[in-house]
């Protein structure tokens, strides 16, 4: 820390002091530097420290410490006015509003007080000159915190209409109060127009658009306009995280995700944020954040989840039912404050009406990292169950169970399992074992019970076989003996499940040969034998016997000689038939034969949904979408993924839709369409998240989410879900490769956000990774991005080291393109530092010579080329450093020189350029200006007027042939190609001819001088 020696060394300090993180820490530094200044004896010192001090007060939450240092203020420019300079006078009046706001958050504050200041503030104004536009911004604030409407409606009126001045709020501040004006009288749409500047990036502020975009959350949501919160929600939290003085914005996120389906994301963040439960500074953030929290536990409390534990106030453990009573009891406690404060009741009606709100979303994916919190995923709701028919006591009649049933089993419908069991309980309840039941119905109730077993279900396939018999059906008898086999092969069994359906098999070909069963009994014993010697197709390893296939091919079409045109409105036979033609389908799959895989994939789907059983065609469109991605046909796997995500509808199992979604997402995106890979990845994460599978499947699906905003340029969106992804990425599940590609593009979103820091801190890391690879240009790559980072985020020394190590590695590769540009940037560090001119030059010399001596060696024209626009630039940068080099305080002499040898580096530089032609022609145009400058600032104005024509007749001899292709290299606009790349030409065209102008213009008055 800096000893305070003067008024400058002050100055520093506070200047430091306020790029500190907001909080208790900044401002007791703040106070410090207060004491530092009352020493110095200089009036005007004092006044900066004090200013200083209620910036740091009003940006945290201690906001109620600045009535005493502004009070301070006050009384020194009552009397002295002329202590202050014209800045501080400025901020002085300026903090007048941050008075205003700070006394109405305040209850204890009375309002007649708030009242009279406001006056005050519009008196002080009118004498200064403002115009009364920050007033009436003011007294409407007041207006609407009481709840009067009217006298609000007025002053936002005479606000909008006064003049801006420089007392004016922000622009990007006065739209967002503007716009939550409108929100709050119900007008969302209008409210969201008035915030699009603020949204679109035209204006912002140190807290804006964090608070445009926590506030833009609900009226998004009540309009249904649910892909734009979600984004305004990662985006925002983003901003608002770091700041410990917007908690009010903060609890904005969190109601979000209260009301979103999203409570265990809420969870997460009230544990981020434990000190916002008790800070005292700031009673009306406090108050909105208390009643969001009131609000997130009585959601969970609605889930039946008041007993989880949950993060709340420091020293004692909390339930959701203990927080929710104690956040409801503090927050009616503060609202009651002010309402006493003001006189009405509005505070506390606004309170109590967003603790009751209801969701405005069953579940809203964020494509982030979040359990939900309830004890069972949830699927897609399916179409309700018919409710069970009930008899005259009110109990389900048994009867009418029983058709329900036989009619969704007969039918192959969903839930026939689930009907069958409510038939064995209302028989249960009936009071015996059977009950009301017949033999048959007895037997279908053990099949459904097999059926809803899986593996473990042969026992219950017995007892169904013996009460088929027993009901004098031996066709359905054997066929249940069939089904038992087969889930033995389910087990892992197949051998001894294909010895136990030979007697089945056998016995069921005779019966239907006397005419003792129909089809649908031989039919079943078929499948069952079929399934089983498919069994052993699927479960070998590499390629498959033939006799292997051979005996299922031969199993299967003997099921199909059965019932191929005999099915007729018999969807229990047709569903045969397709599943068979699906078999068959693997057969050809496994025999080398995936284009009649395909064929019969698409076939058994087809005769599925024509069938009215479009959920049974899901897994074979998946399989089908896999054997075209394998062909290559991108077209058709797009369809069979969309095909079976239609067909499966509301049945189909939350990790299948996870699947189907992410799949979807990389053909979709691998055709260039990000925007709707994204959704589709999303929602992948979402169904992972559902089934369980959160951090293996789920984080997969959000890295590839990540990638896709990032191909978008949705940088923050992007990071928030990559920092997710990586909380549960590791090599060992997901491959280093997963890693390094997340940390990678997590890198460039933090560097396009501005954090410098951290970015290097990623790239850093996953170069590291790469680091082991076999092939190095990835770790060359990620060294020479981090020491961009490191660069811009002022760490020069070890930005130097970094592209030290990038350009090792790409001399090892053999990439001096790499090299040299890692040796013009520590050239340019060098010149940054003390006395590092000397090294800046001999960098800039040595990536010369490693262009020329990479020229000598070259052979090949391409590489030639390629290796003389490097060197182009080179010299273009040499010069360029040489320049900035001359130091203002040197010697006419010194500085005369250095600009000549940077007029050389230039003339190089237009020399090597013009050698290229016109694909380098807006390179050359660029260095002969500079060149054209540095004859100027040499006093030799014709030499830079010959230079300007010189760019003139460049473009009038080319036209319109201004080539691009070597622009690419450089940085050009080029490489983007149609509209948008000539657009971006005839703005480099017109630049060049209005700056070579300038430069005329320039050289003709230096003449006349």
């Amino acid at each position: 820390m800096s000893e305070i020696t003067d008024f400058d060394s002050l100055r520093r300090a506070m200047a430091e002091n306020g790029e500190q993180p907001e909080g208790p820490a900044r401002n007791a530094r703040a106070e410090q530097l207060l004491l530092e200044a009352e020493k110095l004896k200089i009036p005007l010192a004092v006044i900066e420290a004090l200013g200083h001090q209620l910036k740091v007060y009003n940006y945290s939450s201690e906001k109620a410490k600045m009535f005493v240092p502004f009070a301070r203020l006050l009384r020194m420019w009552d009397e002295r006015p002329e202590d202050f300079d014209a800045y501080e006078t400025h901020s002085l009046h300026w903090v007048f509003k941050w008075m205003s706001a700070g006394m109405l958050d305040q209850p204890h504050v009375p309002l007649a007080s708030v009242e009279k200041w406001l006056g005050e503030m519009e008196h002080r104004y009118r004498l200064a000159g403002h115009s009364e536009r920050a007033v009436r911004s003011a007294e409407f604030s007041v207006a609407a915190h009481v709840g009067d409407v009217e006298r609000a409606e007025r002053a936002f009126a005479a606000w909008l209409a006064a003049d801006r001045d420089t007392m004016a709020d922000c622009h990007a501040c006065e739209l967002h109060g503007q716009g939550w004006w409108q929100a709050e009288r119900g007008r969302d749409a209008e409210a969201l127009r008035v915030w699009a500047p603020v949204l679109e990036g035209e204006y912002a502020c140190a807290h804006e658009p964090h608070t445009v975009l926590a506030s833009s959350l609900l009226p998004l949501l009540r309009l249904g306009r649910t892909d734009e919160a979600r984004a305004h929600h990662l985006r925002g939290l983003r901003l608002v995280r770091p700041m410990e003085s917007m908690r009010g914005a903060y609890a904005d996120h969190v109601e979000f995700c209260a009301l979103t389906g999203n409570e265990a994301r809420g969870l997460e963040l009230l544990a981020e944020r434990p000190a916002y439960f008790t800070d005292e500074g700031h009673p009306r953030s406090k108050l909105e954040f208390l009643s969001v929290v009131a609000l997130l536990m009585e959601r969970l409390s609605g889930l039946g989840l008041g007993g989880r534990r949950v993060p709340g106030p420091a020293g004692r453990e909390w339930t959701a039912v203990e927080l929710a009573d104690h956040a409801r009891e503090q927050a009616l406690a503060l609202a009651a404050r002010f309402d006493e404060r003001n006189g009405t009741r509005h505070v506390g009606e606004r309170a109590r009406a967003r603790m009751a709100q209801r969701p405005l979303a069953e579940r809203l994916p964020l494509g982030v990292r979040a359990a939900r919190p309830v004890s069972a995923a949830a699927a897609p709701t399916p179409p309700a169950r018919a409710q069970a028919p009930a008899g005259e006591s009110g109990e389900p009649d048994l009867a009418a169970l029983l058709v329900e049933a036989r009619r969704l089993s007969d039918t192959l419908q969903p839930h026939a399992v689930e009907a069958w069991a409510r038939v064995a309980e209302a028989a249960a309840a009936a009071g015996s074992e059977g009950g009301e039941l017949e033999a048959r119905d007895r037997a279908e109730i053990a099949d459904h019970e097999a059926i809803g077993l899986g593996p473990e279900g042969a026992e219950r396939f017995e007892r169904a076989a013996e009460l088929y018999a027993r009901a004098g059906d031996p066709g359905e008898a054997l066929a249940a003996r069939a089904r038992a086999a087969y889930v033995r092969a389910l087990a892992g069994e197949v051998d001894e499940a294909l010895a136990a359906v030979a007697d089945p098999y056998d016995r069921v070909l005779a019966l239907y040969a006397d005419g003792g069963t129909q089809v649908p009994q031989a039919a079943g014993v078929l499948m069952a034998r079929a399934r089983i010697l498919m069994r052993r197709v699927h479960e070998a390893e590499g390629p498959v016997e033939e006799a292997v296939l051979t005996a299922a091919e031969a199993a299967v079409r003997e099921l199909l000689a059965l019932v191929e045109g005999r099915a007729g409105d018999d969807v229990r036979l047709a569903a045969r038939v397709a599943e068979g033609r699906a078999m068959l389908a693997e057969v050809a799959v496994r025999s080398g034969d995936p284009h009649g895989g395909v064929e019969l994939f698409a076939r058994a789907a087809g005769e599925f949904v024509a069938a009215g059983l479009p959920w049974f065609a899901v897994e074979y469109e998946a399989r089908l979408a896999g054997l075209a991605h394998q062909l290559d046909d991108m077209v058709e796997a797009e369809r069979a993924l969309r095909a079976a995500l239609e067909h499966g509808g509301p049945f189909l199992e939350a990790v299948g839709r996870a699947q189907l979604h992410l799949q979807l997402a990389e053909v979709v995106g691998g055709r260039g369409e990000a925007a709707e890979a994204a959704e589709h990845a999303l929602e992948a994460a979402h169904w992972a998240d559902e089934a369980g599978l959160g951090p293996t499947f789920g984080a997969w699906a959000r890295h590839q989410l990540g990638g896709y905003l990032v191909r978008q340029g949705r940088w923050a969106e992007a990071a928030e879900v990559l920092e997710s992804a990586l909380a549960d990425l590791s090599a060992e599940t997901h491959g280093d490769g997963a890693v390094v590609q997340t940390l990678w593009w997590l890198g460039d979103c933090l560097s396009e956000l501005g954090d410098h820091r951290d970015a290097a801190e990623r790239r850093l890391q996953a170069a590291e990774l790469a680091r082991h690879w076999p092939e190095q240009h990835d770790h060359a790559t990620l060294a020479h991005l981090a020491a961009e980072s490191l660069g811009q985020a002022g760490l020069h020394a070890e930005a130097d080291r970094a592209y030290a190590r990038a350009g090792a590695l790409w001399r090892d590769l053999g990439n001096v393109h790499g090299l040299v540009r890692s040796l013009r940037a520590r050239a340019w560090l060098a010149l940054r530092t003390e006395d590092g001119t000397e090294t800046a030059r001999e960098l800039m010399a040595a990536a010369l010579e490693e262009c020329a001596d990479a020229f000598d060696a070259a052979r090949d024209d391409e590489v030639r080329g390629r290796l003389v626009a490097e060197l182009g630039d080179t010299h273009r940068q040499f010069g360029d450093l040489l320049a900035r080099s001359a130091a203002e305080d040197a010697d006419d002499d010194s500085i005369r020189t250095a600009l000549d040898e940077a007029l050389s580096q230039m003339a190089e530089a237009v020399a090597v350029f013009v050698a290229l032609g016109d694909s380098a022609l807006h390179a050359r145009t660029s260095a002969e200006l500079a060149a054209g400058w540095l004859e100027s600032d040499l006093g030799r104005p014709a030499a830079a007027a010959a230079r300007a024509r010189a760019v003139l007749r460049s473009y009038a001899d080319a036209g319109t042939r201004a080539g691009t292709a070597a622009d690419a290299v450089h940085g050009g606009h080029g490489e983007h190609g149609g509209e948008a790349g000539e657009q971006g030409e005839d703005e480099t065209v017109r630049a060049r001819r209005a700056e070579a102008e300038q430069l005329l213009q320039v050289a003709e008055e230096q003449k006349g001088r």
